[in-house]
């Protein structure tokens, strides 16, 4: 049976969180969870889904469950705050043990609530937010459709696996900068030891941020192409698995 709309009673995890329904009243066929970055709120993401009008795709934006001290403003994914005492700036890398029972919990809830199978649920984070998106990709027991990840790598909590079929079948496209950048060749390196299917792209900035014009946007997209299910009909260029 098809998926049907998500709708936030179908949800019992602390969040603040708004979903966005497919473009032009299409059916849903897949869902798109989004993850704001550190400091940021589930506003800005929301109008991404918006903008993004994925076909036959329902977007939930999140908001992270812990706001900032200090009233700095905006919220957080980490267990913890933990300040860098090189740098004096908050530590992406702060645990993800919470947030990761919370989103596997909600990707369950999609599951048995809402009729969705794993492979029609993605991921799409920035900073901290992909960092947790990657966090429960590589613990969830099952293939997602994907994890889109912008300058946010795989926790240091995540330990690589050590044989090919301990490997999550989630692909994921990891997107990172030259310089300037948390998505280091160690980092990737890490990632090709946890998942299968590892793309990433060197957009031409200069620091790790959210694309800013249609060039930056092309390689997410081109992977959304690829990896979306579709029952009007497959786009040009997409691939159904499994």
């Amino acid at each position: 049976m098809p998926g049907r709309l998500p709708t936030t009673s179908d949800f019992s995890s602390p969040f603040h969180l708004t979903i966005t329904p497919p473009p032009q009243s299409q059916a849903p066929v897949n869902v798109l969870i989004l993850l704001h970055g550190l400091g940021d709120t589930n506003h800005s993401f929301t109008n991404l889904g918006k903008q993004l009008a994925l076909p036959e795709t329902a977007c939930i934006s999140l908001q992270g469950p812990s706001p900032l001290p200090f009233d700095l403003g905006g919220f957080h994914w980490g267990d913890d705050i933990i300040f860098d005492q090189a740098t004096g700036q908050m530590d992406f890398d702060a645990g993800f043990l919470k947030i990761t029972r919370i989103l596997t919990s909600m990707i369950e809830a999609l599951v048995n609530k809402c009729g969705y199978q794993p492979r029609e649920i993605f991921f799409f984070g920035f900073g901290q937010g992909g960092m947790a998106a990657l966090a429960t990709a590589a613990s969830f027991d099952a293939e997602l459709g994907g994890v889109v990840s912008i300058g946010g790598p795989l926790p240091s909590s995540i330990a690589s696996s050590s044989t090919s079929p301990g490997k999550s079948k989630t692909s994921v496209l990891i997107l990172g900068v030259s310089s300037k950048t948390l998505i280091t060749p160690d980092a990737i390196s890490k990632l090709g030891a946890n998942f299968q299917y590892v793309d990433y792209k060197w957009p031409n900035k200069v620091a790790d941020g959210m694309p800013r014009n249609r060039d930056e946007m092309l390689p997410i997209m081109q992977f959304f192409s690829r990896q979306l299910r579709s029952r009007a009909g497959v786009p040009e260029g997409s691939i159904e698995i499994g």
